[in-house]
């Protein structure tokens, strides 16, 4: 089942194919063609993103009811978010010299997160990374770039997923 991000009046919404809809939040950069995407720019990518997997917080939450390949997050798990190393857009160990975004994080965002398919295959260097599905601020502010929901409807939509479900972006 695939989730549909969209905008609206009030804002985005995110709407499975069985038309069950939810408030979202996405970039502060707003949405772009996948084409302009750049790293460090605040937006989120349209298109049609593949989920390639969900990592959650053993210490916060329960393994998720979910079809999707799961994997618990560990203290050292970090992202590459640097153009020039190998491992951009990839999944790194902590210690890391790169630059990289910390998946262990003292807030809850990422208690609940779903990689997304996005400049991962092959990745190109400074075209954007870490596009993922995760908790949105209680706040309702912006992500770097993610799309972001409120945990109980994540934890719905994660339900509703399954291997060769995706994230489809679009700005209509």
């Amino acid at each position: 089942m695939d989730l549909h991000v969209r905008p609206t009046d009030h804002g985005w919404q995110a709407v499975l194919d069985d038309g069950r809809a939810w408030p979202c939040v996405i970039g502060r950069g707003g949405a772009v063609p996948a084409a302009q995407k750049a790293e460090g720019d605040g937006a989120t990518p349209t298109g049609a993103w593949p989920v390639r997997e969900l990592r959650y917080r053993p210490d916060r939450v329960r393994p998720p009811a979910t079809a999707l390949p799961l994997r618990p997050l560990a203290p050292a798990d970090a992202w590459c978010d640097d153009p020039a190393d190998a491992a951009y857009n990839r999944p790194v160990t902590l210690p890391f010299a790169g630059g990289h975004e910390v998946l262990w994080r003292s807030d809850h965002l990422y208690d609940l997160v779903a990689m997304l398919g996005y400049n991962d295959d092959p990745p190109v260097p400074g075209a954007g990374s870490a596009i993922f599905l995760h908790v949105a601020p209680a706040e309702g502010a912006p992500t770097a770039g993610c799309v972001a929901l409120p945990r109980l409807a994540l934890e719905t939509v994660l339900e509703a997923m399954a291997p060769g479900s995706r994230v489809v972006i679009s700005r209509t």
